[in-house]
């Protein structure tokens, strides 16, 4: 089954990649994939208060990748497989595209304004070459009828 990779946070343009992936995945009969990053905290003091900054963060991935699945489900359908891994994002990613061998492509959002993010930066630069599958990048400033006219 082709799949797509998308890669969520709490910035708008993680919600414009899904939208778009969730049309594609719609259309051609595909799957998702659902990454939520929890970065880990640089946080210099007492190891129990960074576990608890830590938990929460998680719990707030958690629960926007919950609520983007039932959405996915309600509007088209589709069953996200979810994935929410503390770390370096880039690192993580690159972790998931070599588990997971059906990925079909990687879907990234773009800033509507502004220098992209460290993941479109790094999947479209240095390693765009390196990688297991295109890149499809979703430029953040496209409305929802513009995400479903073109996928």
């Amino acid at each position: 089954m082709r799949t797509y990779l998308v890669v969520i946070d709490d910035s708008p343009e993680g919600d414009v990649a899904l939208r778009f992936a969730a049309r594609r995945a719609a259309r051609t009969g595909g799957g998702i994939q659902i990454l939520a990053v929890v970065e880990r905290t640089e946080f210099v003091g007492l190891a129990d208060v960074q576990q608890v900054m830590e938990a929460e963060a998680r719990e707030r991935a958690e629960a926007k990748v919950a609520m983007a699945a039932g959405s996915l489900f309600e509007e088209a359908g589709i069953r996200p497989s979810i994935s929410v891994r503390s770390g370096e994002a880039t690192a993580l990613v690159r972790e998931m595209l070599a588990e997971t061998g059906d990925v079909a492509a990687l879907v990234l959002g773009a800033s509507a304004t502004g220098a992209p993010g460290p993941l479109v930066a790094t999947f479209t630069g240095v390693e765009a070459g390196k990688l297991p599958c295109p890149v499809m990048i979703v430029p953040g400033g496209l409305s929802d009828e513009a995400i479903d006219r073109l996928s």
